[in-house]
């Protein structure tokens, strides 16, 4: 038998607080200059809608109890929906976070950071006014992206080079412009799907090209190739298998053959080179990464790769080839969809620079971290650690130690490759994993860690000198 009567419906509903009453509370006060009033009025009428609901819900259910509302108490519920509403919805928004992963190029965290060299020519140079087709020389009309472009030929020993937003784009562009209506030849071994659902099939299909595979999975041959040139080709396509490699009973003509065989025929050769390497990684363990300039050299007509992975800039195609080739593409009307906007020519000519200084290793953050040593991260770790454990104290919650690791180069490239790291292994006495993990993802700024194992993990390779600070304030808040 219960001990307090299910009250009416009407009797809870009728305290519920109005808008205006919501509307003139602490809590949306506090919130009015961050969402206007307009949509605070939104926000204030949902909250209320959503604690209707709630109690409706309770009472069909016979479990409401009397004694737990009043029009003080149904107030102060509507205000903290209101706000959870709203730090909900900004939660959405784009945001800083502290990538403790150990993933380098992070696809979901907006894979490489960029240089303070590259944020600054955001901020400074092209986030106002700026001569992005305006020659300060003449007084004229310049060329868009002219001085990023002419860097990224000059950093590739190509003849010439374009920029479009992203290197699915590129890829695109390059079928569309030189192969639509003729065939594209490509090896099986070659036919990637590189995340997301992008299929380098569907893309010559979308671009007008007809596919032509040749060769098996694992082998591929030269003859392949040439037995398959037709008066309908156009070129051969050769794709960088970014994500996935297959090792064993292999075989696959170097693109130098590739390249004889093409110009014998006066056909093109494209290559499709993926994450972007601008010069050799094998120190650090990438090996089978193109290197964009022995691509040129080796005679590829165009090559192709990504902006915001290796290389270390901005979400962007980058194209590079001979000059005859490359301009076709700039004259394509679909390029002038696919091109960048200012911010993007600004990060990417800081970038550039970077590279032609001959300082990538120690001013672009992606092939710092790749370059990050096991003594280096072994003594930032042992470091971070004695400041935690200083601030902490012997009778804190949370727990810590080091154990040997790995950590991952990410954002398809190099899949085979994860780096020696030092993790830091975090253990709460009240909290699980998950809710430990979730403390620390819904911190301020967001803090992102590994779960493996059961683990909750830090990697410190990936957390900037500057945000080791901002790590230690979030580890020390979770109690």
């Amino acid at each position: 038998m219960k001990n307090q009567k299910t009250p009416d419906k009407t009797e809870v509903l009728r305290l519920l607080p109005s808008i205006d009453a919501l509307l003139h509370t602490e809590t949306a006060r506090k919130l009015l200059p961050e969402c206007g009033a307009k949509y605070l009025a939104l926000l204030a009428r949902n909250a209320t809608d959503l604690l209707r609901r709630e109690i409706q819900e309770k009472i069909s259910n016979d479990a409401i109890n009397e004694e737990n509302y009043s029009r003080e108490n149904l107030l102060e519920q509507a205000e903290k929906t209101l706000e959870a509403t709203w730090q909900n919805e900004r939660s959405t928004s784009l945001q800083k976070v502290i990538n403790a992963t150990g993933v380098i190029i992070h696809t979901n965290l907006g894979r490489a950071p960029l240089s303070e060299n590259a944020r600054k020519a955001i901020f400074e140079e092209a986030s106002s006014y700026c001569n992005l087709e305006y020659n300060l020389e003449t007084g004229k009309r310049g060329r868009r992206g002219a001085y990023a472009e002419n860097l990224l030929a000059e950093l590739t020993g190509a003849e010439d080079a374009l920029i479009v937003n992203n290197c699915a784009a590129a890829c695109v562009l390059v079928l569309t412009a030189l192969a639509k209506g003729g065939e594209a030849i490509i090896s099986r071994g070659e036919m990637v799907e590189i995340g997301g659902d992008f299929r380098i099939p569907d893309v010559m299909i979308q671009s007008g090209a007809v596919l032509k595979e040749v060769g098996a999975t694992n082998r591929t041959r030269i003859s392949d190739y040439q037995n398959a040139i037709s008066e309908q080709t156009r070129l051969i396509l050769k794709v960088h298998p970014s994500n996935y490699r297959i090792v064993g009973f292999t075989a696959s003509p170097a693109l130098s053959e590739l390249a004889e065989l093409v110009h014998q025929n006066d056909i093109l050769l494209y290559e499709d080179a993926g994450s972007g390497a601008m010069f050799d990684l094998s120190e650090y363990a990438l090996t089978d990464e193109p290197i964009i300039s022995q691509s040129i050299a080796a005679g590829a007509d165009v090559v192709t790769f990504s902006g915001d992975k290796l290389l270390g800039g901005v979400q962007s195609g980058l194209i590079v080839g001979r000059r005859e080739v490359v301009e076709k593409l700039r004259k394509h009307p679909l390029y002038r969809a696919l091109r960048v906007d200012k911010l993007i020519y600004a990060a990417l000519e800081a970038t550039f620079e970077i590279f032609r200084r001959e300082m990538a290793l120690e001013e672009i953050p992606v092939l710092r971290m790749l370059s990050m040593n096991n003594d280096e991260i072994k003594h930032r770790t042992l470091e971070f650690v004695e400041k935690l454990g200083e601030r902490l104290g012997e009778k804190s919650a949370l727990q810590f130690e080091i154990l040997e690791g790995n950590s991952v180069i990410g954002g398809g490239s190099a899949p085979t490759v994860q780096p020696a790291t030092m993790l830091l292994v975090l253990r709460h006495e009240k909290l699980s994993v998950n809710e430990l993990e979730q403390r620390l993802r819904l911190s301020r700024p967001p803090v992102i860690a590994r779960i493996l194992e059961d683990k909750a993990l830090i990697d410190l390779r990936t957390v900037s000198d500057a945000e080791e600070t901002e790590l230690l304030e979030a580890l020390c808040r979770v109690i």
